[in-house]
C-alpha cells in the first residue's frame, strides 16, 4: 500500500464473547481463561498491541475469579489505553429485560470499570437481536456520546455512523458495523498469502459506506476467537494500524449535524438477522425474568427505602447481579442449549427468592405493628390504590380497616375445622405434639370425655401445654380428635396510600353494626356506600360477568364478549389458535402444509364465584392438536414438512375473573402441553380497524406497523415484543411478562407457547442461513403445564388510560399477616411516597449513598410534570452514576418536576 493510504485501515482487534450459549457458562469460561492468558501475554510482548474485550466486565470478572493474580495486569493495560473494557456489565437482550435492568447493568459495569482504569466511552451492542428506542437516551444520560451497533439497522442508512434518536428527542452518534458486522475484518489475516489485496478489497468496500475521507475500521474477531500469531507484522505490512474501538471511535467529536437520522427502535431485518423468535420460546424463561424484576425493582427496593432499618444492600446488589447476569443475549433469550437455560432459570429464581427476603424482612417489621388476628396490605404503587385483595382471617365476624368502619368482603371458601377424628392409642397423638404445635397449628385448648380427647387448635397460642397433666388425663381413651377455630379465605376490597400500607382485622359483630345484624354471611349496604366514588358490586353467572365498567359475555364456543363502559365491543376475545411450528428457538417456521386448530371439541363453564367484590367463571375448552411435526429431521425433508397425523386431547382452563373497579378481565389460562413442534397463540378481534400497535417496553410506548422491514434473506415477520402491554384498535392485553404479538387480519395474536427442538435448524423455512450449531434442545419444547395470566380491557380514544391499569395489574397489593400482640389497635394508615402526574411512571426506587433515589419516566409526547410528595425536604437532579446534579425546589415536602416528551428523570431526595 502507499504511503498515502497508511492509515486508511484501523485494526480492532477483540473478541465476541458469548457468556454462555451452545455450551454452558463454565464450559466457555475454560476457553475464556486460557484466551485471555493468551491476550495479556500477547499485549505484554508487543506494546503495540490493542484490544477489546467485547464492550461488558463479566469477561473480566469471569477471568480474575480464575485468575486472581492477574487483576494489576488488566488493569495495567486498561490504565494504558490498550486493552478496553465495559461499559456493560454483560451484552444483553435489550427487549427481554426491564428499562431498569438495562440501566443497572450500564451502572454496574461503569462503576467496575472504573476500578481498573475506565470504561471503554462507546456503547457497544455488536450482537443484541435489535435495539430499544430509548437506548440513545440512557447511554448519554450515563455519560457516553457514542454508540456502535450490527443488527437492526434500517435500509435507509447508507453510511458507516448515523445519529440515533430516542423519543426524547436525544441524539447519538452511532457507529454502524456494515458488510460482516462485528467480524468485518476477521478474514483480513486469515493468512499471508493475499493480505494486500484482501485489504485493498476490503478499503473499496467499506469507502461505499464511510466516504472518501477517514480511517476505515476493521473489526479484527469473531465468536469466542483468539488473536491470530503475528498479527501486528501483519497489519503493519498492509500499512495500517492498530487501536481499541475507543480509539477510533474517540477520535469523532460526537457531533451529529450532517448524519442521517434514524428515529426510535431498530428492529429492522435489512442488514441482518434479528431473530425474532428469541421473544416467545422458553417462556417459563421470560416469565420468570418479569416477576423476579418486579419483585427487586417494585416490592423490595421501594419498600426497603421508605420502610426499612438498615438499608439491605448487599442482598440487593446480588439480587441484581443475577438478574445482570440473566439479561445476556444468549442468556434469557433461550437460544442456547438445554443447560444453559436451565442455569439462567436458576439464577433468575435466586435474584426473585433474594428480593422476597427483603421485601418479607421489611414487612414483618411493619407487621410487627399489626394484631396477630389481623392482616398488613402494602401498597407497592406510588399513588392512593384502591383494590380487591384475598385474606385468609379467622372467625366469621366483619373485617374493618383501621378506623373501626367495616370493609366490603366476600367469603370465597371455609377451611376445615375437623382436622383428625380417629380411634386411636393417645400415645400416638402425643407423639404429634411439639411444645404448643399439631398438625401445623398451635394448642389452645384440650379435653376428654367419654373415652375421646379433643385437641382445640388454632394459628396462635397463649396456652402452654402441660404434657405431664395431659398423660395422666388420658387414661382410658381410645378416640382422639382434633378441631380447628374456624377461618376462612375472603376478598376485602381496601384503599391503601401511596407507597405505604393499611392493615384490617375481624371485630365483633355487634360492635360494627349494632344489635340489629346478625346473619354471618351478611354484607351490610353501608360497605358499598363508603364514598361516592365506591365501585359497583360485581354480578355473575356462567354465562355474564358484570362490575359496571366492563361486562362479559361468555360464548358457548368458550370466547369472551367484553363491552366497555363507553360501548367499546369486543366479540370473540380468547380464541385458541395452535399450528405447527418446524423451526427452531431463534425463528418460527410454520409447516409447508400446516394444520391450524382453533375449534375446541368440548366446552364447558362453571361458576366459582359470583360476586359482589369477584366474579369468576372457569372455562374449560378442549382441543385435538397435532402430537408433533413430521419430516423435521433431515436437511432434505425440511420443506415437505408437515403436522403428525396422531392428535393429543388437549384441556385448556381459562379462568374467567372480574373484580369491582376495575375496567379489564383477567384471564389465566392453563393447560398440559403434550405436543411438540407448534405454536399456540391467543387471538383478541379488533374493535376497530387497525394500522398500528402500541406496545410499551423500555421507558417507552412503541407506534408499529403491519409490516417489518426485510432485506438480509431472513423472512420479516412482523413480530414484535411488549413488556407490559399492547394496545390496537380499542383493545389492550395487559401483560405480566414480555410477550410477542402481532397484528393479523383484523386481530391481535399473543403467543402463549412455541415449542421447537433444535437450538438452531441448519435449515429453517423463514431463514436461510443457520443462526448457530444445529443441537438438540428437547426443553424447548416447553412439555407440562403451561400457565399465563394477561387481562382485556375495551378502550376508546388513547392509549394513554391503559398505562395505570396496567401498572395495577403487574402490581399487586400485598397482604401479610399481623405478627403483633392480639390486643394491639390497628396502626393508623401510613404513605410513603406519591408519584403523579400525566404519563408519569414509577420505575425505581432506592436507597443510595443516604440518599432515596427516584426514577420516572414520562411515558408522552407531550411534556408534561411528575408531582412527588414525601417526606424529604431536599432534591436534586442525578445522571444515570447517580452523580448528583441541578438542585431543585421542594415546597412542603413536595416536588414538582417538568418532564420532556419521553423524558427519563433521575432525582435524589433527603
Amino acid at each position: 500500500m502507499s504511503t498515502e493510504t497508511s492509515t486508511e485501515i484501523v485494526v480492532v482487534p477483540h473478541t465476541h464473547w458469548d457468556r454462555e450459549w451452545y455450551e454452558p457458562f463454565q464450559r466457555f469460561r475454560l476457553r475464556l481463561v486460557a484466551l485471555l492468558d493468551e491476550v495479556l501475554d500477547t499485549m505484554e510482548r508487543e506494546p503495540d498491541y490493542h484490544f477489546t474485550l467485547d464492550g461488558q466486565l463479566a469477561c473480566v470478572d469471569d477471568y480474575l475469579e480464575v485468575r486472581p493474580e492477574n487483576r494489576d495486569r488488566v488493569a495495567a493495560l486498561v490504565q494504558s489505553g490498550r486493552l478496553a473494557v465495559g461499559p456493560w456489565q454483560i451484552l444483553l437482550d435489550e427487549f427481554l429485560c426491564s428499562g431498569e435492568n438495562i440501566i443497572r447493568n450500564l451502572e454496574l459495569g461503569m462503576a467496575r470499570a472504573d476500578k481498573l482504569g475506565g470504561a471503554m466511552p462507546v456503547g457497544y451492542l455488536p450482537d443484541m437481536f435489535g435495539h430499544t428506542a430509548q437506548m440513545p437516551q440512557i447511554l448519554r444520560k450515563a455519560g457516553l456520546l457514542h454508540a456502535c451497533v450490527y443488527r437492526g439497522v434500517p435500509a435507509s442508512v447508507t453510511t458507516d455512523a448515523f445519529a440515533w434518536v430516542a423519543p426524547d428527542g436525544t441524539a447519538l452518534r452511532t457507529q454502524y458495523l456494515p458488510a460482516g458486522g462485528y467480524g468485518n475484518g476477521a478474514y483480513l489475516f486469515q493468512d499471508g498469502e493475499g493480505l494486500k489485496e484482501r485489504a485493498a478489497g476490503f478499503v473499496r468496500t467499506m469507502r461505499e459506506w464511510h466516504g472518501p475521507e477517514g480511517s476505515l475500521l476493521a473489526m479484527y474477531g469473531t465468536d469466542h476467537s483468539a488473536p491470530v500469531r503475528g498479527l501486528p507484522e501483519m497489519v503493519a505490512e498492509i500499512g495500517a494500524r492498530m487501536d481499541t474501538l475507543s480509539g477510533y471511535i474517540g477520535a469523532y467529536s460526537g457531533e451529529v449535524e450532517g448524519l442521517p437520522r434514524v428515529r426510535g427502535e431498530l428492529r429492522s431485518h435489512a442488514r441482518a438477522n434479528i431473530l425474532p423468535g428469541v421473544i416467545s420460546i422458553r417462556p417459563h424463561v421470560k416469565q420468570a425474568m418479569s416477576r423476579a424484576e418486579r419483585m427487586v425493582e417494585r416490592y423490595a427496593e421501594p419498600l426497603a427505602a421508605l420502610w426499612g432499618e438498615e438499608w439491605p444492600g448487599r442482598f440487593l446488589d446480588m439480587a441484581w447481579w443475577r438478574l445482570v447476569d440473566a439479561s445476556g443475549h444468549d442468556s434469557v433469550t433461550g437460544c442456547g442449549v438445554d443447560d444453559t437455560a436451565q442455569q439462567v432459570a436458576a439464577r433468575i429464581a435466586e435474584a426473585e427468592q433474594l428480593g422476597q427476603a427483603v421485601r418479607d424482612l421489611v414487612t414483618a417489621r411493619l407487621a410487627r405493628a399489626v394484631p396477630s388476628d389481623g392482616v398488613l396490605i402494602v401498597n407497592p404503587t406510588p399513588g392512593a390504590r384502591r383494590g380487591v385483595v384475598v385474606v385468609d382471617v379467622a372467625g366469621t365476624d366483619p373485617l374493618v380497616g383501621p378506623s373501626g368502619a367495616p370493609v366490603p368482603v366476600q367469603p370465597l371458601e371455609y377451611a376445615a375445622t375437623l382436622l383428625l377424628d380417629e380411634e386411636m392409642d393417645p400415645a400416638t397423638a402425643l407423639s404429634f405434639v411439639h411444645g404448643t404445635e399439631l398438625y401445623g397449628q398451635h394448642i389452645t385448648g384440650w379435653t376428654v370425655e367419654d373415652g375421646t380427647l379433643t385437641f382445640t387448635v388454632a394459628r396462635e397460642t397463649s396456652m402452654v401445654t402441660d404434657l405431664d397433666e395431659l398423660r395422666a388425663a388420658i387414661a382410658g381413651v381410645t378416640r382422639v380428635r382434633i378441631v380447628a377455630e374456624p377461618r376462612r379465605t375472603v376478598a376485602a376490597l381496601v384503599e391503601a396510600p401511596p407507597l405505604g400500607h393499611t392493615s384490617l382485622r375481624p371485630a365483633p359483630r355487634d360492635h360494627v353494626y349494632g344489635e340489629a345484624q346478625t346473619s354471618p354471611g351478611t354484607h351490610h349496604p353501608s360497605c358499598w356506600l363508603s364514598s361516592d366514588s365506591a365501585p359497583l358490586p360485581v354480578r355473575g353467572d356462567e354465562e355474564v360477568l358484570d362490575n359496571g365498567l366492563l361486562r362479559v359475555t361468555i360464548a358457548p364456543d368458550g370466547t369472551l364478549t367484553l363491552v366497555g363502559q363507553d360501548g367499546t365491543t369486543v366479540t370473540g376475545a380468547g380464541r385458541l389458535v395452535d399450528g405447527g411450528d418446524m423451526g427452531d428457538t431463534y425463528n418460527y417456521a410454520p409447516p409447508a402444509a400446516d394444520m391450524i386448530v382453533s375449534e375446541p371439541v368440548a366446552v364447558e363453564a362453571e361458576l366459582i364465584c359470583s360476586g359482589p367484590l369477584v366474579a369468576m367463571v372457569d372455562v374449560r375448552r378442549t382441543y385435538l392438536w397435532p402430537a408433533s411435526g413430521e419430516g423435521v429431521e433431515g436437511a432434505p425433508e425440511v420443506p415437505a414438512a408437515a403436522r403428525s397425523a396422531r392428535m393429543e386431547e388437549i384441556a385448556v382452563t381459562t379462568r374467567v375473573e372480574l373484580r369491582a373497579g376495575e375496567p379489564f378481565v383477567r384471564l389465566r389460562i392453563e393447560f398440559d402441553n403434550r405436543c411438540a413442534d407448534h405454536r399456540v397463540r391467543l387471538h383478541v378481534p379488533l374493535p376497530e380497524q387497525a394500522t398500528q400497535s402500541y406496545a410499551e417496553g423500555q421507558f417507552a410506548v412503541v407506534t408499529r406497523g403491519l409490516t417489518s422491514e426485510g432485506g438480509c434473506g431472513e423472512t420479516p415477520l412482523p413480530t414484535f415484543p411488549a413488556s407490559s402491554w399492547v394496545a390496537a384498535g380499542g383493545v389492550a392485553a395487559l401483560l405480566e411478562h414480555v410477550t410477542e404479538y402481532e397484528l393479523a387480519d383484523g386481530e391481535l395474536a399473543l403467543t402463549l407457547l412455541r415449542s421447537v427442538g433444535y437450538l438452531s435448524r441448519n435449515r429453517n423455512a423463514l431463514r436461510p442461513e443457520p443462526a448457530g450449531p444445529q443441537l438438540s434442545t428437547p426443553a424447548a419444547q416447553s412439555r407440562g403445564v403451561r400457565a399465563v395470566s394477561v387481562a382485556l380491557m375495551p378502550y376508546q380514544g388513547s392509549w394513554g388510560e391503559v398505562v395505570p391499569q396496567a401498572e395495577a395489574f403487574r402490581h399487586d397489593l400485598l397482604v401479610v399477616p399481623g405478627l403483633g400482640e392480639r390486643f394491639l389497635p390497628l396502626p393508623e394508615p401510613a404513605a410513603g411516597l406519591s408519584v403523579s402526574g400525566d404519563g408519569v411512571v414509577m420505575t425505581s426506587l432506592r436507597e443510595r449513598d443516604g440518599r432515596r433515589e427516584l426514577r420516572v419516566v414520562a411515558l408522552t409526547g407531550e411534556d408534561t410534570e411528575a408531582v412527588i410528595s414525601g417526606s424529604f425536604t431536599q432534591a436534586c437532579r442525578a445522571d444515570l452514576r447517580g452523580r448528583p446534579g441541578e438542585q431543585l425546589d421542594v415546597t412542603d415536602g413536595t416536588l414538582r418536576l417538568p418532564l420532556g416528551a419521553w423524558e427519563i428523570a433521575t432525582v435524589q431526595l433527603s
